[in-house]
Parts: C-alpha cells; sequence; structure tokens
C-alpha cells in the first residue's frame, strides 16, 4: 500500500453524529473529499459543506441523538441507504447553553439535575450506536470508531481562566467527557480485533469567546493560541483511516500542549 492509500476513505461509509456541529461539518468535508460516503445526524439542521452539499455520497439525517434507540437505528438507516458502515466519528456532545439554568454558572450553582440528559448522551446513546453498529464494522475489516471528548475529560479545570468571562467550566461535561475515554478504552478490547475504537480530546476552540479568556488561554498553551475545527480535522481522520490501523484504545490529545504543563 501506499500512503495514499493508507489515509484514503475511498469505497467506505462513514456516520457522523453531531455532524451539523463546527467540528462535524468539518470532517464531513473531508471524509466526502477523500472519497467516503457519508452520512450525518444531529438534532437538527445540515452540515455546511459548500459545493459537496449535493453529493450523491451524502446524507444527512435529523434524529435526536440523546435517545439512545434513535440513535442506534440511525445505524439501520445508513446501511439501507449506503449498504455498509466502516467508520463511526462520535461528535455528538451536550453543551447546554449562556442561558440554560444551573449550567454556565459557577461550581456552587450547577444543577446535577442536568446530568442525566448530558450522560445519556455521552455515554447511553453512544453506547447504544456502537452496540447496532458491530456487526457492520466488523464486517470489511476496516472497522473505526473515534469517541470526540476534551482535554477536560481526564485533567482539571484552571479557575483562573474564568473570572468576570461570563464562562465556566461545567462538571457535568467533564465528568461525560471522562467517561467517553473510559468507554472507548472497554470497547477497544471488548471488538477487537476486528474493529478499532479510539478516543480524541480537543483542547479548547476558538469561537468568539470573551477576550480575556482567549488571552488567559492562549498564555497557557505552549503553541500560543486556540484550536480550530480545521486542527481537530487532520487527527480524525488519522484515526478513522488505515493510517492510524496498529492503534486501539487510544486517548489522542489534540491542544496545543495546554495539558503538558
Amino acid at each position: 500500500m501506499t500512503l495514499h492509500d493508507f489515509g484514503s476513505l475511498a469505497g467506505r461509509t462513514v456516520l457522523i453524529t453531531g455532524g451539523s456541529g463546527h467540528i462535524g461539518s468539518s470532517v464531513a468535508a473531508a471524509c466526502l473529499e477523500l472519497g467516503a460516503r457519508v452520512a450525518t445526524a444531529d438534532v437538527s439542521g445540515m452540515p455546511v459543506l459548500g459545493d459537496l452539499a449535493g453529493s450523491a455520497d451524502f446524507r444527512h439525517h435529523v434524529v435526536d441523538l440523546g435517545n439512545p434507540a434513535a440513535s442506534a437505528g440511525v445505524v439501520d438507516i445508513v446501511l439501507e441507504d449506503f449498504g455498509r458502515l466502516d467508520v463511526v466519528v462520535a461528535a455528538a456532545s451536550w453543551m447546554g447553553t449562556d442561558t440554560t439554568d444551573g449550567w454556565n454558572v459557577p461550581f456552587p450553582e450547577q444543577d446535577e439535575s442536568l446530568w442525566p440528559e448530558v450522560l445519556n448522551l455521552a455515554l447511553t446513546a453512544n453506547f447504544a450506536l456502537v452496540k447496532r453498529a458491530a456487526p457492520a464494522l466488523a464486517a470489511h475489516g476496516c472497522g473505526s470508531v473515534v469517541f470526540i471528548c476534551s482535554h477536560y475529560g481526564f485533567c482539571g479545570p484552571r479557575p483562573s481562566l474564568y473570572p468576570e468571562t461570563g464562562i465556566n467550566n461545567i462538571a457535568g461535561y467533564a465528568a461525560s467527557k471522562g467517561g467517553l475515554i473510559q468507554l472507548a478504552r472497554w470497547l477497544s478490547t471488548t471488538m477487537a480485533p476486528e474493529v478499532r475504537v479510539n478516543a480524541l480530546s480537543p483542547g479548547g476552540i476558538f469561537r468568539d469567546q470573551d477576550a480575556r479568556f482567549v488571552q488567559r488561554y492562549e498564555r497557557e498553551t505552549p503553541l500560543g493560541r486556540m484550536g480550530t475545527e480545521d486542527d481537530m480535522v487532520g487527527p480524525i481522520l488519522f484515526l478513522a483511516s488505515d493510517l492510524s490501523r496498529y492503534m486501539t484504545g487510544h486517548n489522542l490529545v489534540v491542544d496545543g500542549g495546554f495539558s503538558v504543563w
């Protein structure tokens, strides 16, 4: 095989949950460029794909991914559309909003009653989806699952980043991502050797946050900036393709060095 062959996704089908989000849209477009057939699933909307949006190799499905049965059911739809499933990129995440009571607030005010919904999407629904997908993923010898996690799934928050920014570090989010990293490890041995399962943990992604937060974050990051969606595409494609064919159970950290200190 050539290096091009190792990185190619030609002939393979990729399912991306959270496919309408920033990272999901970027990965969907890249997978189409690499020759894959791509299905995205999200609670609403369409991925931003530019000229690739009309491709015959693309389908988008509106699904409540917080419902484990509905999440698993996406697998059946993809198999009906494309006849096979080789890669799952699980990018869906319960983020809440600034207006969600008890979410983006300081620790004493965070509402634990939100946790079941958060953990259901991150853990239960992903487990149900991968369990349903397992036979298809194992069928052609190139099955790969990539869970999009977070550096806050394995390291603690830095309180100095947040004062007067309107941004808080959410315990429920961190716990859900930590659980997802461990789910990747659990599935990696259970589904081996036919299917590889890895996690990818991004650092902070720049999305017009408060300038004080950005400046503090960048000072704490060896590469001197926050990440972008494009920074995540290469590492995700690496885990999805044969470029990483001898890797499983790994958490690939892509955070500009933030967690190195």
